[in-house]
């Protein structure tokens, strides 16, 4: 948007550009999210095969394994073959994946919905711009659009700091460092192309 702007975009170019970079946007962001979990389910149900396989093969080895943990993270031995008793008998797999190598059911990966989720903050994100659109003279509009982006870049990384727990100066400060950059890049290109008469 801001590209269009600088080169002296009308309304309604700089609408259809924030719509449409809104749209590209999501869609890359969703579908870059949903092949990256998916690789990261593809890890974990082989993961499963394997330790399916290793339970099947040799069943008190995966035993002793699993109490060998417990013992490792600080309870007594004797506990420890109990408790490894006790998970083996009630869901070995789900011991193993869980206590071997840290699978939760709560945190597995979901393709469609980190999709669906970064999709939604994207657009949601990519919404912010379009608020500076609406003066008619176009050196205003590039104002206004900068100006709203860059308050909006200070929410996303003061609510990023305070999600963190950390102070909220140097992440706020490195988002909209980042943000400003970006715009920068962008006005220029904008700028060239509308000096070049493109």
């Amino acid at each position: 948007m801001i590209g269009v702007a600088a080169a002296r975009g009308g309304y309604s170019a700089i609408l259809t550009a924030g719509v449409a970079g809104i749209a590209a946007g999501a869609m890359s962001m969703a579908a870059g999210e949903y092949v990256s979990v998916s690789s990261q389910t593809d890890i974990e149900e082989a993961d499963a095969a394997i330790e399916r396989e290793h339970l099947l093969a040799d069943p008190q080895g995966e035993l002793e394994e699993l109490a060998e943990i417990y013992e490792g993270r600080g309870v007594p031995k004797e506990l420890a073959v109990q408790v490894a008793v006790h998970m083996h008998n009630k869901d070995a797999l789900e011991a193993h994946l869980r206590d071997e190598l840290g699978q939760f059911e709560h945190t597995k990966a979901r393709p469609a919905q980190a999709a669906m989720a970064s999709a939604a903050t994207f657009t949601l994100g990519g919404m912010i711009p379009l608020l500076g659109i609406f003066p008619k003279d176009s050196s205003t509009r590039v104002i206004t659009i900068i100006v709203i982006t860059m308050i909006g870049l200070a929410i996303a990384g003061a609510a990023g700091a305070r999600a963190a727990g950390t102070s909220y100066f140097k992440p706020t400060m490195r988002v909209m460092l980042g943000g400003t950059l970006a715009m920068a890049i962008t006005a220029g290109i904008g700028h060239l192309a509308h000096v070049a008469g493109i």
